[in-house]
Parts: structure tokens; sequence; C-alpha cells
């Protein structure tokens, strides 16, 4: 999806640009329980890792940094790429020593005018978790804020 403002030069054409990820993501035990234990809460004695894997397992997991995703967008990872939201479906808990591969794709970058922050645009990507056997165990879609001080 890209939308186009009739004064401002187009955002960059990347719906559809994979995001897939090459090597295999594993949620480390001490990890997991040192996460755990940050957020005043005991490791899941069935195995299972915090939640919050989804995102550290699908960030980490697919095929480009944060700065690689921004230079995508043509946009400098250092003007300060800001989260909107992110909602997660999980069809099961992530395990901990499980590997997983990151499949995902840029569904869309639309240019808007911000009261607040003047010209953005707005980054939508998706983001599928897979274990050994292929089968997706959440999605995640994200929402970004590529702020464009240079057309404001």
């Amino acid at each position: 999806m890209m939308a186009t403002l009739p004064d401002l030069p187009p955002p960059p054409d990347v719906a559809g640009m994979s995001l897939d990820g090459t090597e295999p993501f594993t949620v480390d035990a001490a990890e997991n329980a040192a996460l755990c234990r940050s957020t005043g809460v005991e490791p899941a004695a069935d195995g299972s890792a915090h939640p919050i894997y989804y995102f550290i397992a699908t960030q980490v997991g697919m095929g480009k940094t944060v700065a690689g995703l921004c230079a995508a967008c043509d946009f400098d990872v250092d003007d300060g790429p800001m989260m909107g939201s992110s909602a997660v479906r999980f069809a099961r808990p992530i395990r901990i020593g499980e590997p997983y591969r990151v499949s995902g794709e840029i569904t869309g970058l639309v240019r808007k005018r911000s009261r607040k922050l003047g010209v953005m645009d707005v980054l939508d990507y998706r983001l599928r978790l897979h274990d050994a056997a292929g089968a997706v165990i959440l999605e995640a879609d994200n929402i970004w804020v590529l702020p464009r001080k240079e057309l404001a």
C-alpha cells in the first residue's frame, strides 16, 4: 500500500519486500530466566519462554537489522524510528531451546502528514515464527513511524 501526497515525493515502493531470516533463533534458558526475573516473575516450569520473546525472536531472526529495515525504506535509523504498535497472535507458546525460523514481509509504507510530527512514513510489516517442522507458532504485525524531518 502506497499513498501519495501531491506536494511530496512518494515513499519508496517496498510493499512485498521479504523479511525472511536466514539463521535460526533459539531462546536460551539462562537468558529467558534473566528476562523473567527482571520483570518480577519466575521462569515457567513447563519450558515455555516469556511471551515477550515473540518480539525479540522475530526482530532478531528476520532477514534485516533495524538499520537495514529502515534503509530499505530510505530512512536513516539515526533519525529515530518509533514503534507505533505491535500485535501478536500465538498458535502455541515459544519453547526454550527449540530453533525457530522467521518469515515475513513489508505490507505497506504510507506517507502522511501529522500535526505533531510533520511528514512521516508509516511502515507496516508482518513476521511469522516457524518451528523446525515449518508450522507457524505465531504471527506479529508491527507498525513503525518514520519521521521525515527533511520533508516537513
